[in-house]
């Protein structure tokens, strides 16, 4: 009997040490993919993002203050998580935007942008970012895997470029990257591709 739990024991101890590392990665796991909450202020205005991150829909509020119009505004079923935002003036028109930036469940993480300015400080305009979709150069060899951040006035947008034959976790072909500026639309601002390059 005593030799039987001599050998038991180091497996017991085994299994013990696997479920403490189980849980430790699903702690980890749930903290890397949690709710997003952040505030970000830029010439006295200010943008309190929020989004669940659960699943892969989500909605995403964005509380403005410092506005003549505070109301919220509510994405509804956002297509994947929230992963970053910034606060940026690129216009510089002495109103800022809110640039939100999504990336979608599964293996491609196709990313995609929500951003409002605060049209003359008074209420929440929407900004409208072109599909690359529409895009027959740029979208070619494109599988997701995007990267959205501000840049000296600046949305850059950049990504893997894939090659035929390359599996989605490995491209061969370089880098593109995408600047766009904020214009003036006819019913809404817009981001205007100003130049592609690729390395």
């Amino acid at each position: 009997m005593t030799h039987n739990t001599r050998t038991l024991h180091p497996c017991l101890m085994g299994c013990l040490l696997a479920a403490a590392l189980l849980l430790s990665l699903t702690v980890l796991a749930a903290e890397g993919s949690g709710k997003f909450d952040k505030t970000l202020k830029l010439e006295a205005i200010t943008f309190h993002v929020t989004c669940a991150n659960e699943g892969s829909l989500n909605d995403v509020t964005i509380v403005p203050a410092g506005l003549e119009d505070n109301s919220p505004i509510t994405v509804k079923e956002a297509d994947g998580t929230v992963s970053g935002a910034e606060v940026a003036d690129l216009n510089k028109d002495g109103s800022p935007e809110i640039y939100v930036y999504l990336t979608s469940a599964g293996s491609g993480s196709y990313g995609s942008l929500i951003a409002y300015s605060a049209n003359k400080k008074k209420s929440l305009s929407r900004i409208f970012l072109p599909p690359l979709a529409d895009d027959k150069v740029n979208s070619s060899g494109y599988m997701g895997h995007d990267r959205f951040f501000i840049k000296a006035n600046h949305l850059i947008r950049s990504f893997p470029v894939y090659k035929d034959g390359d599996s989605n976790a490995k491209s061969t072909g370089g880098t593109r990257t995408l600047k766009y500026e904020l214009i003036p639309g006819e019913a809404t601002w817009q981001l205007k591709l100003v130049k592609s390059s690729q390395q």
